[in-house]
């Protein structure tokens, strides 16, 4: 995400200082600041704060509030927060919930001016889940085939999280994001198949073999939340929302063309290069 916003402010014309832990492999565009430092070591961040006035902030609970109070000390007037619309959730068992409203409350107690933008489900969320199955077997195995998902492209949560950055008329605002169509899982493997330019099958796993195989490279509460977000889908089907169009002015990407983006991640050439 931070990529595809400095990409973005780069063509608007202003001035950008990205943070990064290695600037020697960031790779940004000609002209943009790039300043070391960590979000989880806030005394790393004083050099690259230093005379800025607008913030886009990703969200790292842990050192939330003593990252926002250098901001506000460096002079910081606006502040952008990457959320989730998992904070919407109010059941105190979700953990994406828990990790975003920390930060999000800590910018608001801040007294600096915020927006919160707060996608559903990133499409790029299938690269981890399915890409390896994909490139290496053309399959993807998973539970709950028929549930919808809102799946947003990432290109279009940085051009609303621009937009609350450049543009006066979002402070106090909380965005949520989606896709422009609900879209199951089934209907995600053929729009994958049909932009790699070849077959795909989905094979459907119980919720346990899932589980098991999910918990291999993930936490176990963050198991239980993806299993627990696909079988509400299918219960209660979730429904799009006009965020993006409103804020820029032109529809949210499909699924379908966010596929076409990253048809190459789903090569096995991309997996041999080890990107």
């Amino acid at each position: 995400m931070g990529r595809h916003v400095v990409g973005r402010l780069v063509s608007a014309g202003v001035q950008v200082r990205a943070l990064t832990r290695n600037p020697a492999t960031a790779s940004l565009p000609e002209g943009v600041e790039t300043y070391a430092g960590d979000l989880r070591h806030p005394r790393t961040l004083r050099a690259a704060l230093r005379g800025v006035e607008r913030l886009y902030l990703f969200p790292v609970p842990e050192t939330a509030r003593q990252v926002v109070a250098a901001a506000r000390e460096a002079g910081v007037r606006r502040i952008v927060v990457l959320s989730s619309s998992s904070v919407l959730d109010t059941s105190g068992d979700n953990h994406s919930a828990e990790h975003h409203r920390a930060v999000e409350r800590a910018v608001e107690e801040s007294g600096i001016e915020w927006t919160f933008v707060r996608p559903d489900e990133f499409a790029t969320n299938v690269l981890w889940k399915w890409g390896p199955s994909i490139r290496s077997e053309a399959v993807v195995r998973a539970p709950y085939g028929d549930a919808p998902r809102v799946l947003v492209h990432e290109a279009d949560v940085a051009d609303v999280a621009v937009a609350a950055l450049l543009e006066d008329g979002h402070a106090g605002q909380a965005y949520v994001l989606t896709g422009p169509e609900a879209i199951t899982q089934t209907e995600q493997v053929r729009a994958i198949a049909e932009a790699i330019g070849r077959p795909v099958a989905f094979e459907e796993i119980t919720p346990d073999q899932a589980r098991e195989a999910m918990g291999k490279a993930m936490p176990a509460p963050v198991v239980e939340m993806v299993l627990g977000y696909l079988a509400d889908a299918v219960a209660h089907p979730p429904v799009p929302v006009d965020t993006v169009r409103r804020i820029t002015g032109r529809p949210a990407r499909r699924f379908a063309h966010w596929a076409a983006d990253h048809a190459a991640d789903f090569t096995p050439d991309h997996e041999e290069a080890g990107v």
